[in-house]
């Protein structure tokens, strides 16, 4: 029997004969022009395959299987360099059948979605659930279950759960996004213990930290902290970058960041930063695509077209360690998509390890889901008659109002008077966090401007990071309507008006996920976000917006089951102002 090692050495010797022409490859495309990362340049030629890897990039005709590419470019599979797959409301086979065709053909994901709902129980379906499918997902370790002591979550996942994962997941690139900034300046103990876990591996720490700068920015990555993918302006970008952190530049579905953030990228500095969606919902994954669609912005923005495929392959693969990843060259893995232009990036056709896997927009065989079993009854709620209803105001009183901005997932405090915020008048709404796991049963309740509601509500089970219930509404029953179908349908999305549920998305998997293909959950999501919108909703993605509200860790006030949050000071605020 052929041991491992064996194998390897016979399969070195495979790629390497192929290599030399001394045997013919599995695969030779030819008639390409293949994008060379290292030197940033477009080479005329054919490449070879051989037992899943690159033989070479050269004169080659020699092959089981000889494809003419027609002149089309040969780009390294694209890496979003952090995403939350949950995010999109699909599994993970769902996710990859929606974003492979697109040319990503590896993920760096961060879990802690499922992770803050159940534990170890979630990531271990999530890993579960990646295995054979057509595309790499490479957890990181989830750093904050929950993300900080101001919610109430599903799970808690700490120092010792947190080394043990990464123990138990070879291919883990290392720790999650610290969002706990506050935790590091201030030396808590399970927050350093984390970090140390995965340092103490020799494994990279993603950071989170909007805003950040200076010597608490200083002191941050001095922690050990290696990325960040929140920055708001070209001057923070460039400011982390020249501290050593590795910036990814954010275009997602709700934070629009990259025409922001690309006046920071120069040719000098370029090798610092990658891309990344971060959280894209199923319409804009199957409608626009995944990393392809930063791709096709950022050059339209006028960044280098070599300089955008390197942001999106060579620099997140050296970031995080992904061996064999990243490039077209000897050696690597055969992972690569054939698109049209380096402008619009259209995908032709995508090979994952020598395979064709995708072609024409579609997968060439579908991946099998795997069960959720027991991720499916994670929604209890409590009783939820009289809980939305404003306390008194003292005299003279104003509101604490938390402002959302349509394409930022950091808000606005302002204030109204509590006249104007008992009618719920100047585009006032309430909001509510409602405790979603039976335990507490406690609803925390606010008031919220720019949703645009004219009546009625919206509900959601995604709430980041705890993910209880959350609300929005102008009427109390509209609002307990919304919440009760979120409820009956084990999670998922309800708009409700005249007291009934007028559309729903059933998201049964952990409250986070549908059962369904991208399309579906497309189809569904799309007839969601249309009832908002003939309620008077005018954000362009109101689900989405509404799920950052619950987290308490993004200035500038939030909400959580608790109640109203300083983001900044992480403390709890009232209803009515001082």
């Amino acid at each position: 029997m052929i041991g491992v090692k064996e194998r390897g050495r016979r399969m070195m010797r495979e790629v390497a004969a192929a290599a030399r022409s001394a045997a013919p490859a599995d695969l030779v495309l030819r008639n390409a022009r293949v994008v060379d990362v290292f030197n940033g340049e477009v080479v005329c030629a054919a490449v070879a395959v051989k037992d899943g890897l690159i033989a070479g990039v050269g004169d080659y005709t020699a092959g089981r299987e000889v494809v003419d590419a027609g002149g089309l470019f040969v780009v390294p599979g694209l890496i979003d360099g952090h995403v939350h797959i949950e995010s999109s409301l699909l599994t993970p086979a769902a996710f990859a059948a929606a974003a492979v065709p697109h040319g990503t053909t590896a993920v760096v994901a961060d879990p802690h979605e499922i992770v803050n709902v159940a534990g170890g129980a979630g990531l271990e379906f999530m890993r579960a659930a990646s295995m054979g499918l057509p595309l790499d997902v490479f957890y990181m370790v989830p750093s904050c279950v929950p993300a900080t002591p101001l919610e109430e979550g599903g799970a808690v996942f700490g120092p010792e759960e947190v080394a043990a994962a990464l123990d138990a997941d070879p291919r883990s690139p290392g720790l999650g996004e610290m969002m706990n900034y506050p935790g590091v300046l201030g030396g808590d103990a399970a927050v350093l213990a984390k970090i140390a876990a995965a340092r103490a591996r020799g494994l990279t720490v993603d950071g989170h930290a909007p805003l950040l700068r200076g010597r608490e920015l200083q002191a941050y990555v001095a922690a050990g902290i290696g990325s960040d993918h929140e920055c708001v302006s070209a001057d923070e970008a460039l400011e982390k970058a020249g501290l050593g952190l590795h910036v990814l530049i954010r275009e997602g579905s709700a934070a629009k960041n990259l025409l922001t953030l690309l006046p920071a990228v120069t040719e000098r500095n370029a090798a610092c930063f990658s891309f990344c969606t971060d959280d894209r919902h199923p319409a804009d994954l199957v409608a626009e695509g995944e990393i392809d669609n930063v791709l096709r912005r950022a050059v339209a923005a006028g960044l280098d077209p070599i300089t955008a495929v390197r942001m999106a392959t060579l620099h997140p693969a050296r970031h995080y360690r992904l061996a064999g990843l990243g490039a077209v060259a000897p050696g690597y893995r055969a992972d690569f998509a054939l698109v049209g232009d380096l402008r619009d990036f259209r995908v032709e056709r995508v090979y994952k390890g020598g395979r064709l896997v995708a072609a024409g927009g579609r997968l060439t065989a579908p991946p099998a889901a795997t069960p959720a079993g027991r991720l499916e009854d994670t929604v209890r709620l409590p009783a939820l008659a009289g809980r939305f209803a404003l306390p008194p105001a003292p005299a003279g009183a104003r509101a604490n109002v938390i402002e959302v901005l349509p394409t930022e997932i950091m808000t606005r405090w302002v204030t109204a008077p509590a006249a104007e915020a008992a009618r719920l008048e100047g585009g006032l709404a309430k909001v509510a966090v409602i405790e979603r796991y039976g335990r507490s049963g406690a609803v925390g309740l606010g008031l919220v401007k720019g949703f645009g509601l004219r009546r009625g509500a919206l509900a959601s089970s995604i709430a980041h990071d705890s993910h209880n219930v959350v609300v929005v509404g102008t009427d109390d029953a509209d609002m307990a309507a919304a919440a009760a179908a979120v409820g009956a349908m084990h999670g998922g999305l309800a708009v409700a008006a005249g007291g009934r549920p007028v559309a729903t998305l059933a998201l049964p998997v952990g409250g986070l996920m549908a059962n369904e293909a991208a399309a579906a959950v497309a189809a569904g999501h799309e007839r969601v976000q249309a009832a908002a919108a003939a309620l008077g909703c005018t954000l362009p993605a109101p689900c989405m917006t509404m799920s950052f509200l619950a987290l308490p860790v993004i200035p500038a006030l939030r909400i959580t089951s608790r109640g109203l949050v300083d983001a900044e000071r992480f403390a709890f605020v009232g209803l009515w102002a001082d």
